[in-house]
């Protein structure tokens, strides 16, 4: 029997080089260290923690797979969005791109100058979308199809009080997925975002903490996530299970969100508002 044409938008064979942006820590390194255990070697960025960045690399290539490593400053654009042709230009090309790198916002909006807004908007929205770019050019080229997952949040969907600029960045990010998604179809390129809740990272000040042990009474779950299960959905995200995904949000929050009406029945102050 000969061989099947492959089906379009089908990736050509499985992922062999990934860049994973912010792997120093949290769910970029549980990322990076999962697509690691499939056989993928893996492009690692980092921002200012050199000791974390090292311990991902050893997990990386305690794996049998090669990490390569470069700093990326998303505050330096259009600039820094070069990185990822440097690590594909060491990889040897690059079949996915995970776009993890990010910051937090925690200032309502009257007392949010506009430096402040900007800069958020400026990591959050316009690197990934110059990092995803640059990644797309990469895999057009190649001519083999790609994947390209966007990490948001559940503030792709639902709002926060003091995250105003966070929040605008990350649902905007979502947009920019579903038109890429679009676009890049035709160059067997799928583009997801997945979207974590609370999960216990450093980001979060719960870094090597067991989220069983921590209560999250308006989580259905009643716990925050673990890194590593919010990897585990990016991975599923790069394989040929996947292949026929794209555009999509995947919610990785325990069922936060589901929590909307039933939460605030519940509200008996105005705290929230704080």
């Amino acid at each position: 029997m000969g061989s099947v044409a492959p089906l379009p938008g089908e990736r050509v064979g499985a992922p062999m080089r990934a860049v994973v942006t912010g792997a120093d820590s949290g769910i970029g390194k549980a990322t990076a260290v999962a697509l690691a255990r499939g056989g993928v070697d893996v492009g690692i960025t980092w921002h200012s923690d050199d000791e974390g960045v090292e311990r991902t690399r050893a997990e990386v290539e305690g794996s049998g797979v090669r990490a390569v490593v470069a700093r990326l400053d998303l505050s330096d654009l259009p600039a820094a969005a070069e990185t990822i042709d440097r690590l594909a230009d060491d990889l040897g090309g690059i079949d996915v791109l995970v776009n993890n790198a990010g910051m937090g916002s925690s200032t309502p909006v009257m007392e949010l100058d506009y430096a402040a807004w900007r800069k958020v908007l400026s990591v959050d929205l316009d690197g990934a979308f110059l990092c995803a770019q640059r990644a797309a050019r990469r895999m057009i080229d190649a001519g083999r199809g790609g994947r390209i997952i966007n990490v948001t949040s559940v503030h792709e969907h639902a709002p926060r009080v003091g995250a105003a600029a966070y929040c605008a960045a990350k649902a905007g990010l979502g947009m920019v997925t579903k038109v890429m998604a679009m676009e890049l179809a035709e160059h067997g390129i799928t583009v997801n975002s997945v979207a974590p809740g609370e999960i216990a990272t450093p980001m979060n000040d719960d870094e090597d903490v067991d989220p069983r042990t921590i209560a999250r009474p308006g989580v259905p779950l009643g716990r925050p996530g673990h890194a590593d299960e919010v990897a585990s959905v990016i991975a599923f995200l790069t394989t040929p299970a996947a292949g026929y995904v794209t555009g999509a949000s995947f919610v990785v929050d325990g069922g936060m969100l589901l929590m909307g009406p039933q939460a605030s029945e519940r509200l008996t102050d105005d705290d929230w508002r704080g």
